[in-house]
């Protein structure tokens, strides 16, 4: 109770969500003694597969007996997954503690409720200075309050496509310009791209961190992956090659994504042992990203069925998300909420052969767009129906054996889904 009291007067501080600008948290962390001076941080930028590269490299530092501390958003069920130190979310007595501390500081001085969330990171990153920092970036990079370290020790460019466009100018509202806002303003360290949807998306990143003076790596440049026979995949990079087991998570992105992470630590050279790359690509930590929930009250409503539940929101993600699904032979029962702002045609339209098709609310989000309306925007899709609640959109469908039933559209429908389950 005391924790999402101390939450509602933080997000109360600044009239806007977002207000892109960089002036209010260097004046509170510049209050807090610059504690984003005093961190090795890897940044992570990008518009999908952020989260799910940064768990991979956690997952790999941490069998490597590595500590860290972790920043992403937004968080999923709960605010503490945001603040991981030493390899442990913050509690929540040492989260009010935290945010008492930085709330006195800034002196009810407007801020928006990421930047102050933000500043309240790296204070207590600063206490761990030998930890390394995975730290994702908000909306943005250019403008993202997580974009006032002087140094890093490396920038991970996950794929980039179109997303936020809300945010951009009417005559702006392309990749060009997403590119620019999320690499034009990367340090001088070490760059690695990561895979991207087309050679012209990665062309358009080379231009854009042409004058920047850091080490660049280029996947199918300078790290590469295959998929191999009986559960394996090979890893190649200018150390050598790497046969690997399988990972822990579902969907050929996140080979991209463990791709990326294990370029960036092996160019690092933080020592890490091969077998402690395999054993970290097998215990990472996924939530929301193609997420089996195996057990609960929500999967006793599908019994044996598969229950997955993917925040996947926009073209890309939408993209990768079909890849998988096109590899399974069974049958496809989707549920789906999502944010007003999306592009809800375009993410749908990637869905080729879906069994039946249940639109919902989000639960607790007032910018969502209603399931009813979302249902008159899938009115081409056969078999389309509404629901008014995740309960009752699985108790409609009535999956034979061997059925699939996914939830997506959204991180917070999936934060939903996970905590009613």
């Amino acid at each position: 109770m005391k924790l999402q009291k101390i939450v509602n007067r933080l997000q109360k501080l600044h009239p806007k969500e977002i207000d892109l600008s960089l002036d209010r948290i260097k004046n509170l962390c510049k209050k807090l003694d610059n504690p984003q001076d005093k961190i090795k941080a890897i940044s992570v930028v990008g518009t999908n597969g952020k989260n799910s590269t940064i768990q991979a490299c956690f997952a790999i530092l941490k069998a490597a007996n590595i500590k860290c501390n972790v920043y992403t958003s937004p968080h999923i069920q709960k605010i503490n997954e945001r603040f991981v130190y030493n390899n442990k979310e913050l509690t929540d007595d040492e989260l009010v503690s935290l945010f008492e501390i930085v709330e006195e500081a800034n002196s009810n001085e407007p801020i928006t409720f990421f930047e102050i969330l933000t500043a309240c990171y790296f204070y207590q990153a600063a206490k761990y200075p030998n930890n390394i920092n995975l730290i994702e970036t908000g909306l943005f990079h250019r403008f993202d309050a997580t974009n006032i370290l002087n140094k890093n020790l490396a920038s991970i460019v996950t794929s980039i496509s179109l997303d936020h466009l809300d945010w951009l100018p009417k005559d702006q509202q392309d990749v060009e310009k997403i590119i620019f806002e999320k690499t034009s303003a990367l340090l001088n360290s070490n760059i690695i791209v990561a895979k991207q949807r087309d050679i012209k998306t990665t062309e358009c990143i080379k231009n854009t961190i042409a004058k920047n003076q850091s080490n660049k790596y280029f996947f199918n440049e300078d790290f590469s992956f295959s998929e191999g026979k009986n559960r394996f995949f090979y890893y190649e990079d200018k150390f050598g090659g790497l046969k690997l087991p399988a990972p822990n998570v579902l969907g050929q992105f996140q080979l991209e994504n463990i791709s990326s992470a294990i370029a960036t630590l092996r160019i690092l050279d933080f020592e890490i042992k091969d077998e402690q790359i395999k054993k970290g690509i097998t215990d990472i930590k996924s939530i929301a990203r193609l997420q089996e929930i195996k057990s609960g009250k929500l999967k006793n409503l599908v019994k044996n069925n598969i229950l997955l539940v993917d925040g996947s929101h926009n073209e890309d993600g939408s993209i990768a998300l079909n890849n998988y699904l096109n590899s399974l032979n069974c049958k496809k029962h989707l549920i789906i909420g999502m944010m007003a702002n999306k592009e809800h045609e375009k993410y749908i339209s990637y869905f080729k052969d879906i069994t039946s098709l249940t639109t919902i609310d989000i639960p607790n989000q007032p910018n969502s767009i209603k399931g009813e309306e979302l249902k008159e925007k899938f009115k081409n899709i056969k078999n389309t129906n509404y629901s008014d609640s995740i309960e009752n959109a699985l108790k409609s469908i009535n999956p034979e054996q061997g059925d699939l039933i996914l939830i997506t559209g959204s991180l917070y429908l999936a934060g939903e889904v996970l905590n009613q389950n």
